[in-house]
């Protein structure tokens, strides 16, 4: 038997250089776990911070792709870096695990999301860090402010009431008391605001939702300070909740055509919202655009836009309001939001259920509460199709 003309190493090895490429304008998708030196003394001139090269030896601890996608959204939020995570939550988690240790206590507001309070409530806990959740207000802020309070969390607006905090107030309050403020911007996008130019110190992102729009995705990042990324990459690293570069590639797509999107997502959610309000079938609605909203003119103030998601109580109880649900044709029955298709869901069905109906009570969640995230579909059709609902119930 003779020997075959390629061999194993061959196929391997033969031919193999580094990929140079010139001028495209899409980013490439670099999937490789080990990078490699040309030189053990390359690899301690990295170590000790004496080399010009950018990317580390490991994927886990940094990638080409996920690097390009992490300068664009940094520079959307108008913040010094962005570290981008495997989706929202691990965001949020590692976030947290970097700046508290036992002993701290943090301010939260009430409506948060839910697994951020899940979190927060049961794993926090165990760690000795303890939680205060609080109105999403500045002023109920101060008042639950501790000797130990080493963070002030919010969202805004917040999920599922769409209540707007004062963003600049709660910066001011954060220096003030020398405090770290953390805004999980979801909502609202850099399109509408950008917290970091107000003085906020992080900003979080479910990037899942409207940044990557296609309803395709799942990733999140945090933007901020270098000085404050840098122990949060580090945390990222250790954790794992890395974002892969196929997924940043898909991410980076969905950034081009944000601000486009979020035109019609702020003049559809508007429309719609100002359609419910005046339908005998609604018994309220909750939209930062409207002025019957508690927080209109915050959002008035602050925001560049009031988003695409519409939350509203129809005038009936759970199972009314379920027909409604049941009866629209258009938008998807599912979680979620942001995305190009418009999605629906009745909140304490789809988020809720396992909980009893005491606790769901406390937290001001009523069964006939439904939340609409419009897409970009024409608004005509969406006002269509909402309204033979309600008039079918």
């Amino acid at each position: 038997m003779t020997k075959p003309k390629t061999s194993s190493t061959d196929c391997v090895h033969a031919g193999a250089k580094p990929v140079e490429l010139s001028g495209p304008i899409i980013t490439p998708i670099v999937h490789c776990a080990p990078f490699s030196f040309d030189s053990t003394a390359q690899v301690i001139e990295f170590q000790e911070g004496r080399s010009a090269r950018q990317q580390p030896e490991y994927g886990r601890m940094g990638n080409p792709t996920v690097a390009c996608v992490e300068s664009r959204l940094a520079a959307l939020e108008g913040a010094e870096r962005a570290v981008l995570f495997g989706s929202g939550m691990a965001a949020v988690t590692s976030l947290l695990l970097t700046f508290l240790k036992s002993g701290d206590h943090v301010v939260m507001t009430r409506d948060a999301y839910r697994r951020t309070r899940d979190f927060s409530a049961t794993f926090l806990k165990k760690f000795g860090v303890e939680v205060t959740l609080v109105d999403p207000s500045v002023c109920a802020i101060e008042k639950a402010l501790q000797p130990s309070t080493a963070m002030i969390f919010s969202e805004s607006p917040t999920n599922p009431y769409l209540n707007v905090i004062d963003i600049d107030g709660l910066a001011r309050l954060g220096r003030d008391h020398g405090r770290l403020t953390v805004v999980d911007s979801t909502f609202a996008t850099p399109f509408n605001i950008r917290p970091i130019e107000l003085g906020i110190d992080l900003v979080i992102h479910s990037a899942t939702k409207y940044l990557g729009g296609h309803n395709d995705l799942i990733s999140g990042f945090v933007a901020g300070r270098e000085q404050l990324l840098q122990p949060l990459a580090e945390m990222r690293s250790n954790l794992g909740g890395i974002c892969d570069p196929n997924t940043a590639f898909m991410l980076e797509r969905g950034l081009k055509t944000l601000a486009l999107r979020m035109e019609r997502h702020n003049a559809s959610g508007l429309a719609l919202a100002q359609f419910l309000e005046s339908h005998p079938k609604v018994r309220r609605v909750y939209y930062p655009g409207l002025p019957s909203h508690p927080h209109h003119e915050i959002a008035k103030a602050q925001l560049a836009g009031y988003g695409g998601v519409v939350s509203f109580e129809i005038d009936g109880d759970l199972e009314r309001t379920a027909r409604f649900i049941d009866r629209l044709q258009l938008p998807h029955l599912t979680p979620s939001l942001g995305g190009v298709e418009s999605l629906v869901e009745q909140v304490v069905v789809m988020s809720y259920w396992q909980m009893p109906k005491e606790e769901r009570e406390k937290l001001g969640l009523n069964d006939n509460l439904v939340r609409y995230s419009l897409g970009i579909e024409d608004i005509e059709d969406i006002l269509k199709d909402v309204s033979q609902a309600l008039d079918g119930i």
